[in-house]
Formats: structure tokens, sequence, C-alpha cells
């Protein structure tokens, strides 16, 4: 049992960051089952760019610069995997008039209009909400690992919930992901909205869960009257929406 979940967390690691982790065995487990230590990668991209930012103190640099290497480790750390999603999704979302056009046009390796101001207001706005929290250390770091491990454990979420839009893909091969799987990643983002709550006061907590929970009812709504359920793009698209409404919602109850 506790091989075979370590073996689930290392194809978490491996599926959702770029860090040089060894190739696993065989039998691989799979997307379905590991989806619960998705929580487990953003709390490995968080401390990265935690890290980066303990550096950028050390330094003295610009607290605005210390924030924008924040992100571009973040970024670095994942491929930009998510933001990728966030771009397909905001193309196929607004860019077709079916639900067949809309996949087609998220799976179109070219970027239109719709993702390119997508990623424009992403990067934004995740840059000026850490920028904002940059001046608290220990709030900032907190909050980087927050919402890096919620946004993850809202990909699970939604994996369980809707079905795949496509026969083919990501959200198809990770369809096995059940009830357990989502409540086990929601569970393990509880313990830093916690340690939030100690330094930024208790008000972040339901705020944050408020915030949470809207974009997962928003995404999920849209991906299934638009799309007929969810793929990896809708999934990347989550985790970009619900860092951000995090990380906004955390500088927020900071500045009152």
């Amino acid at each position: 049992m506790i091989a075979r979940r370590v073996t689930e967390a290392h194809l978490a690691l491996v599926l959702l960051t770029r860090l040089p982790l060894p190739r696993l065995r065989d039998p691989v487990p799979s997307i379905g089952a590991a989806a619960w230590a998705f929580p487990l990668a953003g709390l490995a991209v968080a401390l990265i760019a935690a890290a980066i930012f303990c550096l950028g103190l050390a330094l003295n640099l610009p607290l605005p610069l210390v924030a924008g290497f924040c992100l571009a480790a973040q970024v670095l750390t994942t491929g930009a995997l998510h933001e990728d999603g966030l771009a397909d999704f905001a193309d196929g979302l607004w860019g077709g008039t079916t639900p067949e056009r809309r996949l087609e046009i998220m799976r179109d390796s070219r970027i239109g209009s719709y993702g390119t101001i997508a990623l424009i207001l992403g990067l934004g706005l995740r840059w000026q909400a850490l920028a904002a929290l940059t001046a608290h250390p220990a709030i900032m770091c907190l909050a980087l690992v927050a919402s890096a491990m919620a946004s993850r454990a809202g990909a699970s979420i939604l994996l369980a919930a809707l079905p795949a839009a496509r026969s083919d893909g990501l959200g198809h091969s990770a369809r096995d992901a059940g009830k357990g799987a989502a409540i086990t990643a929601a569970l393990m983002a509880v313990p830093p909205f916690l340690g939030l709550a100690a330094w930024a006061g208790p008000l972040v907590l339901p705020a944050m869960v408020i915030a949470t929970g809207a974009v997962l009812w928003l995404v999920a709504s849209l991906a299934k009257t638009r799309l007929g359920g969810q793929t990896g793009d809708v999934l990347g698209a989550t985790q970009q929406l619900i860092e951000i409404a995090g990380l906004a919602t955390v500088a927020a109850v900071v500045a009152l």
C-alpha cells in the first residue's frame, strides 16, 4: 500500500512538474489513481517559489522584482503546463459555436486572441498579488503553499466531478479518479489554509474557501455546458484560476 502511494505521488510530480525525477517503473499507475497527490506537486512548486522569495529578500532586491522571480520560478518548475491550459481553455470557450469546434480549437497548438489575453491577465494578476504580499514574508510563503495546493486539489475535484469531454487525452485517461481521491486532495490543502489563517487572520479562511468554491463552480459549469465535460486544458485552467483567486483574496484580506 505505501509503495503504491509513493509511486502515485511520484507520477503526480512527473506529470505536473518538470523536476528531474527518475523514470517510473512498470506497472505505472493510472493518472486518475494519482489525482489525490496533485496537491503534493503544488507543494513542491510553492516551496521552490518560496525559496526564491527568501533568496530575493536576503539579497535585498526590490520587492516587485522578487515577486516576479517567484512567478518565474513557478512557471519554470511546471513548464508553463497550467498556463497553456488556461490559454487553450479561453480560446476554445469563446472561439467556437459548438462543443466539437471548441474542443478542436483547444487542441490547436496555435494561440488566439482570447488565449493571449487570458495569459496576460493571469500572469499580471498573480504578479500583482504576489507583489502586494512581499512585505509580509510569512504570509507570502503560506499563501504560495496554500494557493498552490488548493488549486491542484481543485483540479482533482473537477476530474472526479465531470465526465471526460473527449475519448482521448489527459482528461479521458484520468477518468477513473474517484471521490476518494478528490476528498484526499481537498484535505491535504487544509493545513496550509489553517496556517495562513493563523498569520493573516481568521477572515482569510472563509474568504479563500468561498473564492475557491466560486471558481470551481464557474469552471465546472462552463466546461459542462460548452464542452460537455473536462479535459486536461480545463484542469490546467482550473488550477490557474483558483491560484489567482486565492492569492488575490489573501492580498485583499491583508490590505484591510
